[in-house]
């Protein structure tokens, strides 16, 4: 599932036309997190088994699911932050046009669609279910209730079966280590949810990270989440060490 990261610079003032439309779609992609993850989940397909030309579709078919992402997050966040005069926001304050975007993500899905089934039918098939999910935990009521939790889980719970289908042979992936990278994407939705949790209060949402900040403090539970983040990653790398990724 996509997270947002820190968008690009944009001076917070509209860019002239000949630049809104570049910059802002590289803003709105969220590049530092996609490239991360695609990196990361590449050199997790090659400690599974592929080759250097596996890996390298791995890390383009991860890229573009992950622009996907972002592209519809600030598709679906444009009116929260137009409301909040979010100038750090590609639609607000790049003067990036919606319609823009529209086409820009329409031919990234038509891309991602062939990259995951390359790497194979039921690898691929488990990229855009994760895709998929991740999307459908963007809209509201969902990503604003107590049950905001369950797309990240679900969604993250799908890349170790993205990477196990991937290997040869194929097949499924182990039950440990699914649950570890699910209980990843919980970490991780709580660490994506701080910097907004004082936007979120305003609005009276109450998903996960607002529940837990009501009842640890804000202070706090910016201090613990980056231990829970450590703990999941280690949970995640000793599955794969222990019980492996496939079954």
């Amino acid at each position: 599932m996509q997270v947002p990261d820190q968008p690009v610079d944009v001076r917070r003032r509209r860019l002239p036309p000949s630049l809104a439309g570049p910059v802002g779609l590289v803003a709105a992609a969220h590049p530092g997190l996609a490239a991360v993850t695609a990196v990361g989940v590449g050199l997790a397909a090659l400690a599974s088994g592929r080759g250097a030309w596996a890996a390298a579709l791995v890390v383009g078919t991860v890229l573009v699911g992950q622009v996907v992402l972002g592209w519809t997050d600030d598709l679906l966040d444009e009116a929260d932050d137009r409301r909040h005069d979010r100038r750090d926001r590609p639609l607000v304050g790049t003067g990036l046009e919606r319609g823009t975007l529209g086409f820009a993500l329409a031919c990234a899905v038509l891309l991602v669609v062939p990259l995951s089934i390359a790497n194979g039918v039921p690898a691929g098939l488990s990229h855009l279910g994760l895709l998929v999910v991740a999307v459908l935990g963007q809209w509201a009521p969902l990503r604003t209730s107590r049950w905001s939790w369950l797309p990240w889980a679900a969604s993250y719970a799908l890349w170790p079966a993205f990477l196990s289908y991937g290997t040869q042979p194929p097949g499924p992936p182990t039950l440990a280590i699914t649950g570890a990278a699910a209980l990843l994407g919980v970490a991780v939705h709580v660490a994506a949810a701080l910097p907004g949790l004082p936007g979120d209060r305003e609005d009276g949402l109450r998903h996960l990270p607002g529940r837990l900040a009501v009842h640890l403090g804000a202070t706090r539970l910016t201090r613990v989440t980056p231990l829970l983040l450590g703990l999941a990653v280690v949970a995640v790398v000793a599955t794969w060490v222990g019980p492996g990724l496939r079954r």
